[in-house]
């Protein structure tokens, strides 16, 4: 099951590694109620603290994901000695010092909220802390990065308002240009790219641009940075591409607004349920590929060995999200 680097990671990387807040943003597996949860050891072997787990997304039906919050919530619960689910952010620092691994959920797209703003309350109560608005193609509220962006709707204006009221955070990943810029605009709270590249690496429509990055950290946001192949131009990504993901991303809006998102999953997924969510123009071998959290330990060691300081690292694998957290969560 381990996917952990066994090449030459020095003592210190490995050290600080562990010391250190390490903060995954969003997982990246296909949710269904009977996904197999004891594949999260993937990250606490890979030093992992802290994990977002996607509980659904626009491509299903909004039912799937109070199934899957039910499901998910129950077998976490079950091992309370493995695992901690996160109410507020200290809890986060509680789990590490125990051991654990700390566990939030997140939404990828308006549509699980079945046209009820109501949703977003209920959804905070049941773990869920971040919500991205749509997922690749227009919804009722959005528009996706893989569509004729419309911007917002004042169903979409409504949720924000909602999810700025609750503490959710506000995810522009997989929006288009228009309606990330109008979030960004609009929210009166920090928000995130829990999972997003430099358009400067590869020029496809999932990556940003530096307008859409610094307008999030202008919200006093981050970006998260992700390994799947598609979006740092690799084939069999790994955390070389991890890195240069981070350092394009610090060249842009500084290393104390960077965070990652490794949007992972075990598995690599194929497409062929939904093909319009992943045309096939930007698609087109019909899978992913993704650098795994046993990657993290040779990540840390190029980070040191480009000469980032210490602080500046710890702010990468965690701290800088926790930040945000503090400010947005309630």
């Amino acid at each position: 099951m381990s996917d952990v680097v066994t090449g030459p990671v020095s003592a210190r990387a490995r050290e600080l590694l562990r010391d250190a807040l390490v903060w995954d943003a969003h997982s990246g597996f296909w949710p269904t109620p009977d996904v197999d949860l004891e594949n999260l050891t993937r990250w606490t072997e890979g030093g992992v603290d802290y994990l977002s787990i996607d509980v659904g997304f626009d491509v299903v039906p909004w039912t799937d994901t109070v199934l899957n919050l039910a499901a998910y919530r129950a077998w976490l619960a079950a091992r309370p000695e493995r695992f901690v689910l996160v109410e507020r952010a200290d809890d986060i620092l509680r789990a590490k010092k125990e051991g654990k691994l700390a566990i939030t959920f997140d939404i990828e797209g308006a549509k699980m909220l079945a046209g009820q703003v109501s949703m977003v309350s209920m959804y905070y109560r049941l773990g869920v802390r971040q919500m991205l608005f749509a997922y690749n193609l227009n919804n009722e509220a959005a528009g996706g990065c893989h569509d004729d962006d419309h911007g917002l709707t004042d169903f979409g204006r409504a949720i924000l308002k909602e999810m700025n009221r609750v503490g959710m955070l506000v995810d522009l990943s997989h929006a288009g240009f228009r309606t990330s810029m109008e979030l960004a605009e609009r929210s009166t709270a920090p928000v995130i790219f829990s999972h997003a590249n430099p358009k400067a690496m590869i020029a496809h429509p999932r990556n940003i641009t530096d307008e859409q990055m610094r307008a999030a950290v202008a919200t006093g946001g981050i970006v998260g940075v992700n390994g799947v192949g598609r979006f740092v131009g690799a084939e069999k990504p790994v955390a070389e591409h991890l890195v240069r993901a981070i350092e394009m991303t610090v060249e842009r809006v500084g290393a104390a607004n960077v965070g990652i998102g490794l949007d992972y999953s075990w598995t690599s997924t194929g497409l062929t349920r939904d093909p319009k969510y992943w045309p096939a123009e930007h698609y087109p071998a019909g899978k992913f590929s993704y650098v795994a959290p046993g990657e993290l330990p040779e990540t840390v060691e190029r980070l040191l060995r480009l000469g980032y300081k210490e602080a500046d690292i710890r702010g990468i694998l965690g701290e800088n999200f926790l930040r945000v957290a503090r400010k947005v969560w309630k």
